[in-house]
């Protein structure tokens, strides 16, 4: 499993000819001439790609935890005509392929102008589009004593209020699963990019990697790996710093407590 990372890093160091003929992960020579080439050698140097990809990525997550926890609050814990229905509806779109909607979600953005934007890949994010969240939450919503709510009407709290106050503070773990698998999934998304970004000072890093791969066979293979590595780093942080609460929402959800 971590052998196509260490050749990848192994490959970031070798010179450009000794890449695809040696087979040792310990490079004979040395360089770290692939990172600034990596880095500067597009038209548009990487870190452009790095800031666009962070911008979406991040969006991305308050979209999804923000929307996705108001659905989920209100299939979990409201009380409205044919909830049931439309739980079973959203579940449904679980089955469907991304790439069955995909031409008529092209056919609405092209009209409304936001082809060629982040806008396509990041406003959707605020309209609670992915049922998998929805689901996650409210499983874990559904184990949260109701006693709370009551005593919180009681008190004289809104249904906002009690989402605002009691609901989200008490869902931190389910909300960090969604964050984390949201800023991941986003951050390695290849297609949606490659089919709404047409402007080079608008591409993720996805896109920037793949611009390193020349059809004439002008490839630069180390520039490539050397980026593909500095594109490790911020998943692997994210990652790292919401190891814990991942790992409590995943096992405490839909546990009744």
């Amino acid at each position: 499993m971590l052998y196509p990372l260490l050749w990848m890093l192994s490959a970031s160091f070798r010179p450009e000819e000794e890449i695809f003929s040696a087979t040792s992960l310990i490079p004979s020579s040395v360089s770290l001439d692939a990172y600034p080439r990596g880095w500067f050698g597009l038209r548009v140097d990487f870190g452009t790609f790095f800031w666009n990809s962070f911008v979406i990525s991040i969006l991305s997550v308050i979209g999804n935890v923000l929307a996705c926890s108001l659905a989920a609050f209100a299939f979990a814990r409201l009380k409205f005509w044919g909830r049931n229905f439309w739980f079973a509806i959203m579940l449904g779109t679980l089955m469907l392929p991304y790439h069955v909607t995909l031409i008529p979600q092209y056919v609405l953005f092209l009209n409304l102008g936001w082809v060629g934007t982040m806008l396509p890949l990041v406003v959707p994010k605020f309209m609670a589009v992915d049922a998998f969240f929805i689901f996650l939450m409210v499983q874990f919503f559904r184990g949260i004593p109701r006693e709370l709510d009551e005593a919180a009407m009681m008190d004289g709290c809104s249904a906002w209020r009690i989402y605002w106050r009691i609901m989200l503070p008490l869902s931190l773990p389910v909300l960090a699963t969604a964050a984390i698998f949201t800023f991941i999934w986003t951050w390695d998304d290849f297609f949606g990019p490659l089919i709404y970004l047409t402007d080079m000072r608008t591409y993720t890093v996805q896109l920037g990697l793949r611009s390193f791969v020349d059809s004439t066979g002008l490839s630069d293979w180390s520039g490539l790996f050397a980026m593909s590595m500095l594109s490790l780093i911020p998943v692997f942080f994210f990652f790292l710093f919401f190891q814990r609460l991942l790992i409590e929402g995943i096992a405490t959800t839909g546990i009744k407590r």
